[in-house]
């Protein structure tokens, strides 16, 4: 994006408590402004200090990202994002399994999955086949008493609906998950992988194709399409390996409160706020 202009942006919940002159002397900005709660906006940030500004951000718990100076929120089109531990607080595959008392056998592969350690689409099949037999009523119970928007989430679709972005949920998850916070959200979008169920139960075996990082990039790119955008008009976020093809097909990919190998390759983490940090790196 031909910008040269790039404005450095904190956020932390208790930013009303950290003096940032020293801040925007490491970053040479011109002048500090506090834009909202929990938020400050520092002009005409030097990106050569980028490294040096993360880490001194890191050490006082705040999240910190370049953007261009004139970017606004309503720019964009399209905000893709991940389903467990991004829009909500669970990884729902943990939790189905809880209530085969598995829980902590899923639990280790997921992280391993999601750290980039196992192949997804075989650690999935894994996973589910250990769901077998479970009566699907079950997984209503985890949806009313498990699910939880993460803090920031309904401001940030608030946000969205105000300035006209469409929202897409995209999952290697579950569409009994995907479709009811579709409904419940009044999301635009939603993809995930179907549980096959026979007389009321789990086989343990999922029906059609999965949902993997190849196709949650292709997903992005058939509706980034379908809506007439450019890349740049993208954000995109998730917090595990299987998000980070998505996130390069974004113009920002936005790592959320991710594993480290997605922090390392995003263009902004978000590790300390809540969703709603994501809208306020934008004018």
């Amino acid at each position: 994006m031909p910008n040269t202009s790039l404005t450095l942006v904190v956020q932390s919940a208790d930013l009303d408590t950290v003096d940032l002159s020293e801040l925007a002397e490491l970053a040479e900005a011109a002048a500090v402004d506090r834009t909202a709660a929990g938020v400050a906006r520092l002009a005409g940030a030097n990106p050569a200090h980028r490294e040096a500004v993360l880490e001194w951000c890191e050490g006082h718990e705040l999240d910190a990202a370049f953007v261009p100076s004139e970017r606004y929120f309503a720019d964009f089109g399209l905000i893709v994002s991940d389903m467990d531990s991004t829009l909500i607080t669970i990884e729902c595959i943990d939790e189905i399994a809880d209530r085969l008392g598995v829980k902590d056998k899923v639990a280790a592969i997921t992280e391993r999955s999601m750290a980039g350690e196992l192949d997804f689409a075989a650690s999935l099949r894994e996973r589910v086949a250990l769901l077998e037999g479970l009566p699907e009523r079950e997984l209503e119970s985890v949806y009313n008493e498990k699910v939880a928007l993460t803090h920031g989430a309904r401001e940030l679709l608030a946000a969205c609906r105000q300035h006209g972005l469409r929202f897409m949920l995209v999952s290697g998850g579950f569409t009994f998950f995907t479709e009811r916070l579709k409904e419940d959200l009044g999301l635009d979008y939603a993809f995930a992988n179907t549980l096959e169920v026979i007389d009321g139960k789990l086989t343990g075996r999922l029906v059609g194709d999965i949902v993997d990082a190849a196709a949650k990039a292709r997903l992005l790119i058939a509706v980034r399409g379908e809506l007439g955008l450019r890349p740049e008009q993208v954000i995109a976020m998730g917090d595990g390996a299987n998000d980070l093809v998505m996130l390069a097909e974004a113009g920002v990919g936005v790592a959320f409160r991710a594993k480290p190998v997605v922090r390392r390759q995003a263009d902004v983490a978000i590790n300390h706020v809540g969703l709603d940090g994501v809208r306020h790196l934008f004018l």
